[in-house]
């Protein structure tokens, strides 16, 4: 199981929100990229990143931040957040990003994430948020009528290379995470599932690594509030 320490930015700030909301953000750091080394000196194979004003606007935001991070760390980097069109996705993978998280256009084109799929093999990631079962966009601002599974199964055959399934309700709240939804989409599909919101302690990590199927694991509030030590925790989950 891959262990993604999650680096969320907000007006250039490394931040976590509670529950998506971006009035209740709290500042864990002022430099992502010193972040970001940090968590590359503990171990980690992977860093999750999210441009949270691009999430709302539906362009890049943090674009400068994003690209700081990438000059400090030689890790592989998975980012989402206001990638909404073929040009921003290849903009992001010629400039180093190796995977971009594809949200609010898998609800609103998903013929662009087909696309993208086919023309950026293994570097596309679905992401899906949902609240109270029901897939949110837009930065969680807006709930669609879909299923995390109905759709999931949208992109079966299309060839990307992880889903990241986000309980928003347990976002940033460290209650817990929804391991039974997050393992009833993995046994759905046959793409990887990584799963994301409300890790809180080691025995969230100890539940999702018993459940096979989920391929990895994103944590933020945990890492930053000392509850989970990242480097204890790669050395006994991956």
């Amino acid at each position: 199981m891959i262990l993604y320490p999650a680096i969320d930015l907000k007006d250039g700030q490394c931040v976590r929100l509670l529950r998506g909301a971006m009035d209740q953000a709290t500042v864990f750091s002022t430099s992502p990229a010193d972040q970001a080394k940090r968590f590359a000196e503990a171990g980690a194979i992977w860093l999750h990143l999210v441009d949270l004003n691009g999430a709302f606007t539906g362009k890049p935001v943090n674009a400068e931040a994003v690209r700081e991070i990438r000059a400090s760390v030689s890790l592989p980097v998975q980012l989402g957040g206001g990638i909404r069109d073929l040009a921003t996705i290849e903009m992001w993978l010629s400039e180093g990003i190796t995977r971009v998280i594809l949200g609010t256009v898998a609800v609103k084109n998903p013929a662009l994430v087909h696309e993208a799929c086919r023309k950026f093999p293994g570097r596309i990631v679905v992401g899906i948020d949902a609240r109270k079962g029901k897939v949110a966009v837009e930065g969680w601002a807006e709930t669609s009528e879909l299923t995390a599974v109905d759709l999931a199964r949208q992109f079966e055959d299309a060839g990307a290379a992880a889903l990241v399934y986000t309980d928003i309700d347990r976002d940033g709240v460290m209650e817990g995470v929804n391991v039974v939804e997050t393992a009833e989409l993995a046994k759905s599909v046959t793409i990887p599932v990584i799963a994301s919101g409300g890790v809180a302690s080691v025995n969230d990590l100890e539940m999702l690594y018993a459940e096979r199927r989920i391929s990895g694991v994103i944590i933020g509030r945990a890492l930053y509030e000392g509850a989970v030590d990242l480097k204890e925790a790669i050395n006994r989950f991956h």
